[in-house]
């Protein structure tokens, strides 16, 4: 359950954010939503894959953490063992909405969120003792516009790598020391053999776009798969 409301200096002033990383704080996830203006800073860490809606048919791009659903292997301890954490994970609880009249952008709070503290707890203030925006909640408006400009931007750049074909089908198997195994299917990532085969009109109009970048950026992050089972294998307490 949810309850969005706009942020407010006012209504909020006493408002606390519970810190770190931890499953009880929302972060048991097996992957969350990226954008491709953050793949460079993601595919250092994380395995970049594609998923197509069934319902609307439209493509999203995911950050991998994990092989099993609620499964997220970057949690250790109440901290976050990577060098980066993605857009979508680190503005939590807040997320961008749209005035009713105008159609503008604003901050809105989740306030059932877990992140959101108790009354009677410590924790990250969005506003100062006189209503004005802390440097963590300037962060936070930061990140909601990088993830939301990337958002929009986003349907312009699948459009591209669909009308080239450059999404391919993905399945993955995962075999584990100890034994067990699991599977990723349903997910597509960028065709290599397709992309080396376009025209040089076609590479000039994705570089002109600028979205060779970021598919070079989804290809590059898969050699993390590896570093993705090994990660579960360690979990697993084999090595």
């Amino acid at each position: 359950m949810s309850s969005h409301v706009v942020l407010d200096s006012r209504a909020h002033r006493d408002l606390r954010i519970r810190g770190g990383a931890a499953a009880e704080l929302g972060d048991a996830v097996m992957a969350c939503i990226t954008v491709p203006s953050e793949f460079r800073r993601v595919q250092n860490e994380f395995p970049i894959l594609f998923r197509r809606d069934l319902d609307s048919g439209h493509f999203s791009a995911l950050a991998l953490f994990g092989f099993e659903n609620g499964e997220n292997l970057f949690l250790n301890d109440g901290r976050w063992d990577a060098r980066y954490r993605p857009l979508a994970l680190s503005i939590q609880p807040f997320l961008i909405g749209r005035a009713q009249d105008e159609g503008a952008s604003e901050v809105h709070v989740d306030l059932e969120h877990k992140r959101i503290a108790g009354a009677d707890e410590e924790g990250l203030r969005p506003f100062d003792e006189d209503g004005r925006p802390t440097p963590y909640l300037e962060s936070i408006i930061t990140g909601l516009d990088q993830l939301d400009q990337g958002y929009r931007s986003s349907a312009d750049f699948f459009a591209a790598l669909e009308r080239y074909e450059l999404l391919e089908p993905f399945s993955f198997d995962v075999e584990l020391r100890d034994g067990s195994s699991h599977r990723l299917v349903g997910y597509h990532l960028i065709d290599e053999e397709k992309l080396r085969a376009l025209e040089p009109g076609a590479l000039a109009e994705l570089h002109s776009a600028d979205y060779l970048m970021p598919i070079f950026m989804a290809l590059a992050s898969l050699s993390n798969l590896a570093a993705l089972v090994e990660r579960k294998n360690r979990r697993l307490g084999d090595g």
